[in-house]
């Protein structure tokens, strides 16, 4: 694989020299006319290209970049910059007498999350308070780090992206390491899902461990923008073509990432585009498990503000039950108005961190011995499951590749 900076190094560090004929070159915003190389990117191309062809690309209608066929592009060099609006809310449920979850909005840094705590005594609060607080800190205390740096690092990653993961690493090790001092805390643990926006880039990131959600509506679809870590879709990722009576009779509570639970747990992360219309959602398993897909579709499409939406999704989990807690943080990506853009970063707020309401209980597959066989003689029960299926099963509880 070709270095980006366009060194021609390989993996392994093996030098190689570009592709014959190939050259390095700097691609063009089509809006602005700045050259990819003031935004950290490089494309190779072949031959030159027609001056009518030099930039590479255009926008599609849907935002994307299209390349053209004798083009390779890292990134994308639109620079959409947009605003935002959000919101976010929390209720305990029609069943639970205590709310664990916690709602992050800190809109001076762009950072939104939903925490979903477990753990006895109320310990899954504490986690789950304490996780949006570490992500927070530590996103606040990197603004400025995160502005010197170029949007891409060395292998076509975006930096934020990254520091977002680290923040959530962080956090994971601030809640073990009071999980594993303290009897009154220990083992508990939470999901968490979080969102990084950055308008200078267009950009949304997105980490997460556990079953807390991100969506993303454009236009007409919604697009789910997260995939569970749950026994259930580890199951479906070693066996995708297993029967759905088998699906159906599987516990669907049981997560199979949490934060809190190991000391370096695998970090999903990801890097979406985001633009004017789009509108985000962060949510519990609360919300998710309890409203019907097409509901969720129809409620985010209103065109209400972010808070009105939030508190309507939380109606609509109670009007179905309301068995957990049920939280919900709705971002909407505005068009930024015409103003000069400060090539400093935002300045540092001293305000306390935002932590609305205090996830639903969930079960988590505890290291600990007495509830890893206990989980293994349940699943052991489960009528008519095929031996092939009911090992795949026993190997992911006991974290088997």
């Amino acid at each position: 694989m070709l270095d980006p900076r366009g060194r021609g190094k390989m993996q392994g560090g093996v030098d190689r020299a570009p592709l014959v004929g190939q050259e390095p070159c700097a691609f063009t915003d089509v809006r602005t006319g700045r050259k990819g190389a003031e935004l950290g990117e490089i494309s190779w191309r072949r031959r030159p290209l027609a001056p009518s062809a030099r930039h590479g690309f255009a926008p599609s209608p849907a935002g994307h970049a299209s390349m053209l066929s004798a083009t390779l592009c890292i990134g994308s060099p639109v620079n959409r910059r947009f605003a935002i609006s959000a919101a976010g809310t929390s209720h305990c449920g029609c069943v639970r007498d205590h709310n664990e979850d916690v709602v992050l909005v800190r809109d001076d840094l762009h950072l939104y999350a939903v925490a979903d705590g477990a753990g006895g005594h109320n310990a899954g609060e504490v986690a789950a308070a304490l996780a949006c607080r570490s992500i927070s800190n530590y996103i606040g205390a990197t603004v400025r780090q995160a502005w010197a740096r170029p949007k891409l690092d060395a292998f076509g990653m975006h930096y934020d992206a990254r520091r977002l993961a680290g923040a959530v690493r962080k956090a994971n090790r601030d809640v073990f390491e009071i999980s594993q001092s303290s009897a009154e805390y220990r083992n508990m643990v939470t999901t968490v899902v979080a969102a990084l926006f950055c308008p200078r880039h267009g950009v949304a990131h997105v980490a997460h461990l556990g079953d807390s959600r991100c969506y993303r509506l454009r236009g007409r679809s919604l697009e789910l923008l997260t995939t569970d870590h749950s026994l259930l879709m580890e199951l479906l990722e070693r066996e995708p073509d297993v029967d759905d009576r088998i699906l159906a009779s599987m516990p669907r509570n049981i997560v199979t990432r949490v934060l809190g639970l190991e000391k370096q747990p695998r970090i999903a992360f990801r890097t979406v585009d985001a633009a004017p219309g789009d509108r985000f959602l962060l949510c519990s398993d609360g919300l998710s498990g309890m409203v019907d897909p097409s509901d969720l579709e129809a409620a985010l499409h209103e065109p209400s503000p972010p808070r009105d939406t939030a508190r309507a999704l939380i109606d609509l989990a109670l009007a179905g039950g309301g068995r957990d807690n049920v939280s919900v943080v709705i971002v909407d990506i505005l068009a930024e108005e015409n103003q000069e853009h400060s090539t400093e970063p935002p300045a540092t707020v001293s305000r306390p961190h935002r932590l609305d309401e205090l996830p639903p209980d969930v079960e988590v597959v505890e290291a600990d011995p007495d509830f890893t066989v206990d989980l293994l003689d349940r699943i052991e029960r489960i009528d008519d499951l095929p031996p092939r299926v009911k090992e795949t099963i026993q190997d992911a509880i006991k974290g088997k590749g």
